[in-house]
């Protein structure tokens, strides 16, 4: 017997909406107030380096969306810089998903985060919310068999005068955790 979607009609383009701009698209989840100020597309330019690397300049584009369900989408893609501004090439890119940690069904000020890179490298966050401030620590790093050897990260993230900034610290390739990047980006949407 052939399984029932063998034979379906064509299914349509997925019908719900994800929005970084508050003004269109579905209401924010209110778990997610303690969020609100991080929704947006953000763009900017930052500054990179670490014990085994030279140090770098790039630019970046971040997009935090939603789809009204308790938690936000986190997109990066990061492309190097030479001394003119201009583009050398592709960098580093990652998605996640941030969400409030929730007791007895409203939200706390603590945040679990889930980031992925294409490199092969998977870290699990935890951390709290403070007003325009959140704090990200590693309470676990999962490598493919070919990544890089990453064992911990630190991340703080703020909105100063409007802006999103930023700081990653990491611990790799035999180093305890040093400073890695860090920018400021702007609002361009939402």
């Amino acid at each position: 017997m052939p399984p029932p979607w063998q034979d379906a009609p064509p299914v349509e383009p997925y019908p719900y909406e994800d929005t970084h701009d508050l003004r269109t698209g579905p209401d924010l989840h209110p778990a997610l107030l303690g969020l609100l100020p991080y929704v947006g597309w953000w763009r900017g330019r930052g500054r990179g380096g670490y014990p085994t690397i030279e140090d770098f300049d790039y630019a970046q584009e971040i997009r935090i969306s939603h789809d009204g369900r308790p938690f936000l989408f986190y997109e990066s893609r990061a492309w190097l810089l030479d001394e003119q501004s201009r583009p050398i090439r592709p960098a580093g890119r990652e998605v996640g998903w941030w969400r409030p940690v929730m007791r007895d069904d409203r939200p706390t000020d603590e945040v679990e985060a889930l980031m992925t890179t294409p490199t092969g490298i998977m870290e699990l966050y935890l951390g709290r919310v403070d007003g325009t401030r959140l704090e990200l620590v590693t309470d676990a790093v999962m490598r493919t068999s070919t990544a890089k050897e990453v064992n911990a990260g630190h991340r703080l993230f703020g909105i100063v005068a409007g802006d999103l900034l930023y700081a990653q610290d990491m611990a790799a390739m035999g180093h305890s955790l040093s400073p890695h990047l860090s920018a400021r980006l702007i609002r361009i949407g939402g």
